[in-house]
């Protein structure tokens, strides 16, 4: 006898949500339901054997019964929104993986189930239902019909039924006739609860019985009551009565189940709901191993092998690259060999210079660089793509192609808080673990060593791996995102790759003189410390200073730890009153710092460069709210202030016949926040030009000299990173009190600003996110935050829109100010706000009115942009 499972699909449905009711995937999407209904399709093949499968589903609108009752079903509650984003997916995922799912106008799913089962019984077919709803249970039949509670993992047979509910299968509709149901509203008879029903029916059999002998019911109460409820009884039974005549065709001949892996035609799902384990089940089952989720790795060694592969390529074809090289700096690193890939099924690796001991021949460069022709005429998509570009740049000389994808930004558009590096990535998408560079390169050498066979795993994997990321994005980010990145963010790309090319020059001989005066500095600073303390102690010992300072010297602390007492900046401020070698500690630690933190590294840097020149790594993706991080050198970390800051940035000069142009956003986080809250004062302000912290300092104070400014501006520029009152009292060293009301001043006189902070935190809470000018997310887990991650979230939401929009509108300029770039202006360094440009002097004047141009109107705001521009031959120049 075959087997057919029916499913009773929305009671499922329901059931599944509330038994996983708080599921949801990393962005916040509900996803209990999906994820037991996932599971249910995996367990198909063990836990419910069958020929056929069937899903069936309510009608929409009303039903029959609704016109027998009025009343039917009228009691539900609307569904949670959870629930109902859940149920169009689990729909789709039925009909992707070719599952027939029925409905029938004016009916329910039981009415088909049972039109079903009534078919199967000339079919020598048995049938399983899957279901919770207790009025299925009439459909029982030994040898013919069960039922299997997903739930509870139990299966019904007609011994079970009368078990569970005291009645038989054939009296169930009498059962719900006489205690009625309240999920679907069915009344029953009023007093009459399930005991009273069992016993009435062990008595008479069917309530056609009962009511015929109603004379011979012992229990007066309970006659009464039959007797009240007589039309409710005979309403009751009617609604729970299953229609078994619904003309259902050759829905049983289509509904053969073939038993192949269904789950792998909606692997997107499972992807975008994070189901990692149950991905994980499926990857090591070895019958799955070619179907989607398996790939084969190619080792191509011969140029014909190599351009007939290429050639099979159509014209529009999406090509998955990566390179593999010698080391990380771009400038010096030697391509090794690259990947490719265009399809799930096969990634191939091209060796070029691998140099172990008896290595294969390999491709030739000259080879090698017709192939990477032919693959940038295609559609490119790699995983950092800024480096990969570079090295072929470097190696071969071909400039990068016109149409390119870049799967790290991609995925920090889709989630900017969290790591996007490949191995990571994979792991938390895919549930995929990556081969891992250490497992591949022994230390202490690079991949060129690594043998070809080990080499092309490794690398064909990352080719691969890289088209599955840039698959699974085009159906995950939303569409306003993908516009963002193909329209801005990929092209931004060059402006980058250019920056760092270019560089900035050190006049290495001023910096090593200067070097010689901070050292000099440094023993004159170390010998006043140990004088005033009368003891000698490591400086750069944080515990050491702690104890002279906190046991020998007495200075109020605060309690010592297991690891010391605290010696941080914040800590030696508050007591520079207290003793003067705390002042002299302070110059020390910040002169020590410049010289082996800035003056030693970069000099060292600069030395290696035939120009002098050193060149650091911006990052695109580095930070969560948009902005740039700079790298292997940090060049927007150089201190901008402090005595010595000054006489060192002095040391990086323009190009001999060139001059530094600095064009910088005046107050543009502030003018965000004008632009956002809409404070007509504050608009007011930035419209006349005014001098906005004189102002503030003018509405708190009622006047403005350069204490109450300094208060002002500490208080403008605090609020944007979600300051409070204490933070404020800390900063300023005045009253908690005093500081607080400070900040309501503010409020008070900038009325729209703490309702626009209240609305930006109301929404990040009941969204999840905030989106920034250009529309870019960042996301927080208000949900799962205890109090104090909540209160630091709210503070990230005010600032990520403010300076995340700051971010957008400088890479916009950039973008554009791009256009106007050739060998005579080059962009050579982005500090936040900041640009910094090496220029022609004749070219200086013209140029710093088209950049400040371009930069105060590349996008419309409700306040105007403003710049401050200067010009100069060395960056300590530049004010």
């Amino acid at each position: 006898m075959k087997t057919l499972t029916i499913i009773d699909t929305f009671g499922f449905f329901f059931r599944l949500f509330y038994a996983l009711k708080n599921f949801q995937n990393s962005k916040g999407e509900p996803s209990g339901m999906i994820s037991g209904f996932a599971n249910f399709i995996y367990s198909l093949e063990n836990e419910y054997k069958s020929d056929y499968i069937i899903f069936a589903l309510d009608s929409k609108g009303k039903t029959f019964r609704s016109e027998i009752d009025p009343n039917y079903k009228t009691n539900r509650t609307p569904p949670p929104p959870e629930l109902l984003a859940q149920i169009p997916i689990c729909i789709e995922m039925i009909e992707k993986m070719g599952f027939v799912s029925i409905s029938k106008e004016y009916y329910e799913a039981d009415d088909i189930i049972a039109s079903v089962v009534k078919t199967c019984k000339d079919k020598d077919i048995f049938v399983r239902i899957i279901t919770q709803d207790k009025d299925l249970y009439q459909l029982i039949e030994d040898g013919k019909v069960s039922i299997y509670s997903p739930i509870s993992k139990n299966d019904y047979d007609e011994a079970a039924c009368l078990e569970k509910y005291g009645v038989k299968p054939s009296q169930i509709k009498d059962f719900l006739a006489l205690c009625g149901d309240s999920a679907d509203n069915i009344p029953g008879v009023k007093g009459i609860g399930a005991k009273g029903a069992k016993s009435l029916l062990d008595e008479f059999g069917s309530i056609e019985e009962i009511y015929e002998n109603l004379s011979l019911v012992r229990n007066e109460r309970n006659k009464n009551l039959l007797l009240e409820g007589k039309e409710n009884a005979f309403l009751s039974k009617k609604l729970a009565s299953l229609y078994e005549n619904l003309d259902l065709g050759n829905l049983i001949e289509k509904s053969i189940y073939h038993q192949k892996e269904p789950l792998l035609k909606v692997l997107e799902y499972l992807e975008r709901f994070e189901l990692n384990s149950l991905l994980k089940k499926l990857k090591t089952n070895p019958q799955n191993r070619n179907q989607n989720l398996g790939f084969k790795t190619t080792l191509i060694l011969d140029e014909n092998t190599l351009f007939k592969k290429l050639e099979s390529f159509e014209n529009e074809s999406i090509i998955a690259f990566d390179t593999e090289t010698t080391g990380l700096n771009v400038r010096e690193a030697k391509i090794v060999g690259f990947s490719f890939c265009v399809s799930e099924n096969e990634a191939f690796y091209v060796p070029l210079n691998h140099t172990y001991l008896a290595v294969p021949n390999q491709i030739s460069m000259q080879t090698a660089k017709r192939a990477l022709g032919q693959i940038y005429s295609h559609f490119i998509v790699g995983h950092n793509l800024k480096y990969d570009f570079a090295i072929i740049e470097n190696n071969f000389n071909l400039t990068p192609p016109k149409k390119y994808a870049d799967t790290m930004i991609l995925a920090w558009l889709y989630n900017p808080t969290l790591r996007v590096n490949m191995d990571d990535l994979a792991l938390r998408l895919f549930d995929y673990k990556t081969l891992h560079f250490e497992s591949v390169v022994k230390k202490g050498e690079n991949f060129a060593s690594v043998e070809l066979e080990k080499a092309c795993k490794y690398a064909a994997e990352d080719a691969y791996i890289t088209l599955r990321f840039y698959l699974y994005f085009l159906k995950k980010l939303e569409p306003t995102l993908l516009k963002l990145a193909f329209e801005s963010e990929f092209n931004f790309i060059e402006v980058l790759r250019k920056m760092e090319q270019n560089g900035i020059k050190l006049e290495t001989q001023k910096l090593q003189n200067l070097m010689q005066e901070f050292e000099k500095e440094i023993k004159l600073l170390s010998e006043e410390i140990y004088t005033l303390c009368d003891d000698k102690f490591n400086l750069n010992s944080p515990k050491q200073v702690g104890d002279v300072l906190f046991e020998k010297l007495k200075l109020p602390s605060a309690k010592k730890t297991k690891t010391g007492y605290s010696t941080d900046e914040k800590v030696l401020e508050s007591l520079i009153d207290k003793h003067p070698v705390v002042s002299k500690i302070l110059a020390y630690r910040e002169l020590a710092k410049l010289y082996s933190t800035y003056c030693e590294p970069l000099l060292k840097l600069a030395l290696k460069d035939e120009n002098s020149r050193i060149y650091s790594s911006f990052l695109q993706t580095g930070t969560a709210t948009g902005r740039l991080s700079s790298k292997e050198p940090n060049l927007q970390n150089i201190p901008a202030h402090g005595q010595y800051a000054k006489d060192y940035k002095s040391c990086f000069i323009a190009q001999e016949g060139f001059s530094f142009i600095s064009l910088d956003y005046s107050q543009i986080e502030l003018r965000m926040l004008a632009h956002f809250s809409e404070d007509e004062k504050l608009l007011e302000a930035f419209k006349n030009d005014e001098d906005i912290h004189s102002r503030t300092a003018i509405m708190i104070f009622g006047e403005s000299n350069y204490e109450t400014r300094s208060i002002a501006k500490s208080i403008n520029f605090g609020l944007i990173y979600g300051m409070g009152y204490k933070t404020l009292s800390q900063n300023l060293k005045i009253e908690a009190s005093l500081a607080k009301s400070y900040i309501e001043k503010y409020f008070a006189n900038f009325t729209s600003i703490k309702s626009f902070f209240e609305k930006v935190k109301n929404e990040a809470k009941a969204n999840g996110y905030i989106s920034t000018l250009s529309g870019r997310k960042r996301y927080f887990d208000f949900t799962n935050a205890k109090p104090m991650q909540i209160a630091m979230y709210e503070r990230e939401s005010i600032n990520s829109i403010l300076q995340g929009s700051a971010a957008d509108i400088i890479k916009l300029a950039m973008l554009e100010l791009y256009k106007e770039l050739n060998i005579d202006k080059r962009l050579i360094l982005q500090i936040h706000d900041e640009l910094i440009f090496e220029v022609k002097d004749e070219l200086c004047e013209n140029f710093e009115k088209r950049a400040r141009d371009i930069m105060e109107n590349i996008v419309k705001l409700k306040v105007n942009l403003k710049t401050s521009s200067s010009i100069a031959k060395n960056w300590g120049a530049l004010k």
